[in-house]
C-alpha cells in the first residue's frame, strides 16, 4: 500500500512503518530456544493512581463513513488431490505493523498496532477479514467441490518492533472460536517476537463469526487495546441456504475504543503526545476508552437501503460490556427493534427480538454483549422511511465502572431511497439445535466442576489460584461430557469467561433459564456478580461430526480465563488438558515461531 493510496483511504498521515498439579513429564514450561518466554516480564508495575481520568479531545459524531472491510484473498490455494489426505487448503499471510490512523479529524494521526493483510500482488492493507467455507457434511451428503470444507494456513508475521519504553512487542495469535490443535491455539506463552513469524493451521469445521486477537502473556490487554483484533468468518451450506442477507448486506462491525492525549499538558504547554493512545489499567481493574470505534472509525455513519441487513457484532474491547439496542431517538427511546440470529459459535434455532429497552420488559429488552462475545443481528430498514436515521445505542452497564459517558451511541444508519427488492428470507431457515443434555443417557453421571472467579488479595484468581504455566487444573478424557459451574464470587465486577477449544450450551443462570439469545452454542459467558452460570460441553470432539465417536479427537492443553483482559493479565487464567487414557497431552509450544529470515514462499 503506497502513501497516496493510504491517504486516499483516509488511513494514514505519514507512513506505514515496519518496524491438579502436573507431572514433570507433562511440564508446560517452554524452552527459551523456542522464543516462548524471553521477552515477558512476569509481573507488571501497578498503574499510577490518577487524580482525574484523562478525557480525549472532542470529535464530532456521525460525520465519518463506516469503513467496510476487505476480504483477504489467499496467496495460494490447493485441492485435496495435491497432497494425499490433506483437505483443500488456502494459504494467507497477515502482518502486524504500527499504523498511523487519522482518528482526530483536525489533530495528529494516532499510532495503532494493526493486522495488515497481504494481497496476492504483495501490497498490504489494514483490517483484513478472512471468509472461509467450512462445516462438516452430514452423513451421506454429497458436497460439490466448490462448496467443500477448506483448511486454512495463516502465516502471522510480527513487524511491530519496540514499544514506547523500548521493549520488544511480543505477540501470540489466538483464533477465538476455532477448535485448533493446541500448538495453533495461541497459547499465552507461545510468543512471536518482533521479526519472527508463525504459521497456524485452522480446520474450519463449522460455521461461525470468529475473530483473531493477541494473546501474549501479561500484555494481552495492552496489545488488544492498541488494535490487534480482526475478523474470521466461516460459512457452510446451511448458512448459505438460511435466507439471511449476504454479500454487501452482510457487514461485520468491530467494536473497539481508545482514549487519546489532548493538545496541552496540565500546565498549558504543548503536549508532545497529542493524539496518541492512553493505556491505563486502573490499578489492574480495567481499561476503558472514551472514543468508541466501529471498524476503526469514531461514531461512524452508514447509508442503508430500505431492506434487511445482517450485522456481525464483535466486542473487541479490553473491558467494556455493551447493552445494545436500536432507536430513531438519539437521547430517548423509540419502539424499534432488531433480531438476534446467531451467537458466538453459530446460528440460533430461531430469531430473538430485541426491542428498545424501556418500552418493553423481559429478559431480552437489550442485547448484552460482553468482551469477546459475538452476536449477529438483522435490522429491517424497510420499516423506516427514506430520510430516517437509526442509531445503534448502548445502555451503560452499572458494573462497568466506566468514568466516561461517551459510549451511549455507537453509530448511525441513514435510510435512503424507495423500498428495494430483497432476496433475503424472513423468518430465515435456521438449524434446529438439540439441547446438549439430551445427548447423554444419565445427566447425574456427568462430571461437574466448579470454577470460582474473584479476588485473592489484590490478584484476580480462579479457585483462589493465579496463573501458573506448570499447573494443570483439570484433566479431561477426550470425548467426555462435562458440566462447568462458573461462579462470580463478587467484588464489583462482571467476568466474561472464555473457555478455549469447546463449544458449550448454557444450562442455567442461578437456576433460571439462560437469556433467549444465549440458547445456541457459545464460548464466552458473562457471569454477573454473585451469579453462577452452568454450561455443558463435549470435549475433544468436533461438534458437527455425523458420527462423533468415529472422528479424530482433538487433544492437548488449553486455557480458560476472564476476557476482561486486564483481569486475564493479572492472573485470572488457568489451563486444562484433554487427552485419551495414558496419553501425554501435546505441548502448546510444539510449533514455535521462527525468524523472518527462514520464511519461504508458500
Amino acid at each position: 500500500m503506497n502513501r497516496r493510496t493510504a491517504i486516499k483511504l483516509g488511513l494514514l498521515s505519514g507512513t506505514l512503518w515496519v518496524s491438579g498439579a502436573r507431572s514433570a513429564k507433562a511440564r508446560l514450561a517452554c524452552d527459551p530456544d523456542a522464543q516462548c518466554t524471553t521477552c515477558i516480564p512476569r509481573q507488571l508495575p501497578d498503574s499510577p493512581t490518577p487524580q482525574s481520568w484523562p478525557r480525549s479531545p472532542h470529535i464530532p459524531r456521525f460525520e465519518q463513513p463506516l469503513r467496510l472491510f476487505e476480504t483477504l484473498q489467499p496467496l495460494k490455494s490447493q485441492s485435496k488431490d495435491v497432497v494425499k489426505d490433506t483437505p483443500p487448503t488456502d494459504y494467507f499471510q497477515i502482518e502486524m505493523h504500527k499504523l498511523n490512523v487519522q482518528i482526530l479529524p483536525d489533530g495528529p494521526p494516532t499510532e495503532l498496532w494493526v493486522y495488515l493483510g497481504v494481497r496476492p500482488d504483495g501490497s498490504l492493507y489494514p483490517w483484513p477479514v478472512i471468509r472461509q467455507k467450512g462445516g462438516i457434511p452430514a452423513e451421506g451428503e454429497i458436497v460439490p467441490p466448490d462448496e467443500e470444507q477448506r483448511q486454512s494456513v495463516v502465516r502471522f508475521v510480527n513487524r511491530l518492533g519496540k514499544d514506547r519504553r523500548g521493549k520488544p512487542i511480543c505477540t501470540s495469535v489466538h483464533l477465538h472460536g476455532m477448535a485448533s490443535a493446541p500448538q495453533y491455539d495461541g497459547y499465552a506463552e507461545d510468543l512471536i517476537r518482533p521479526d519472527y513469524f508463525k504459521q497456524y493451521v485452522y480446520p474450519n469445521d463449522r460455521a461461525a463469526t470468529i475473530w483473531y486477537h493477541d494473546h501474549a502473556i501479561s500484555k494481552t490487554s495492552r496489545n488488544v487495546a492498541m488494535g490487534l483484533a480482526g475478523l474470521y468468518l466461516v460459512e457452510d451450506k446451511s448458512e448459505r441456504e438460511s435466507g439471511l442477507p449476504m454479500g454487501k448486506y452482510d457487514i461485520p462491525l468491530l467494536l473497539q475504543e481508545v482514549t487519546l492525549e489532548g493538545p496541552t499538558l496540565q500546565d498549558g504547554s504543548p503536549n508532545p503526545k497529542h493524539g496518541q493512545t492512553v493505556f491505563n489499567n486502573r490499578l489492574k481493574r480495567s481499561h476503558y476508552g472514551d472514543i468508541p470505534l466501529v471498524n476503526g472509525v469514531p461514531w461512524p455513519r452508514l447509508t442503508v437501503e430500505r431492506r434487511r441487513y445482517r450485522f456481525r457484532l464483535l466486542n473487541a474491547t479490553a473491558s467494556r460490556l455493551y447493552q445494545l439496542f436500536i432507536s430513531t431517538d438519539l437521547d430517548g427511546w423509540s419502539r424499534d427493534y432488531m433480531h438476534v440470529v446467531a451467537s458466538d459459535c453459530g446460528l440460533l434455532s430461531e430469531p430473538v427480538a430485541i426491542p428498545s429497552g424501556r418500552f418493553h420488559t423481559g429478559p431480552s429488552n437489550l442485547l448484552r454483549i460482553g468482551m469477546a462475545e459475538r452476536y449477529e443481528i438483522v435490522i429491517d430498514f424497510s420499516k423506516f422511511k427514506a430520510g430516517d436515521t437509526v442509531y445503534l445505542r448502548n445502555e451503560p452497564e452499572p458494573l462497568s465502572r466506566d468514568p466516561s459517558n461517551r459510549s451511549e451511541a455507537l453509530m448511525r444508519f441513514d435510510v435512503v431511497g424507495p423500498k428495494v427488492d430483497d432476496s433475503s428470507i424472513w423468518p430465515p431457515v435456521l438449524p434446529s439445535i438439540k439441547p446438549i443434555e439430551e445427548e447423554v443417557d444419565d445427566l447425574s453421571q456427568v462430571t461437574v466442576r466448579n470454577w470460582r472467579f474473584g479476588l485473592s488479595g489484590s490478584k484476580w484468581s480462579i479457585n483462589g489460584k493465579l496463573w501458573d504455566a506448570e499447573r494443570i487444573d483439570a484433566e479431561i478424557q477426550a470425548g467426555d461430557y462435562e458440566i462447568w459451574e462458573l461462579e462470580n464470587a463478587g467484588g464489583g465486577w462482571v467476568h466474561p469467561v472464555h473457555i478455549h477449544l469447546a463449544d458449550f450450551q448454557v444450562l442455567s443462570r442461578n437456576g433460571l433459564p439462560p437469556l433467549p439469545y444465549e440458547t445456541g452454542w457459545k464460548d464466552v459467558f458473562v457471569v454477573d456478580e454473585f451469579e453462577t452460570v452452568r454450561v455443558m460441553a463435549r470435549f475433544g470432539v468436533p461438534r458437527d461430526l455425523p458420527d462423533p465417536d468415529a472422528g479424530e479427537l482433538i487433544q492437548g492443553v488449553y486455557m480458560m480465563h476472564c476476557h476482561n483482559l486486564v483481569h486475564e493479565d493479572h492472573d485470572m487464567m488457568t489451563q486444562f488438558y484433554v487427552a485419551s487414557p495414558d496419553e501425554t497431552p501435546c505441548p502448546p509450544c510444539g510449533a514455535p515461531a521462527k525468524p523472518i529470515e527462514e520464511m519461504q514462499p508458500f
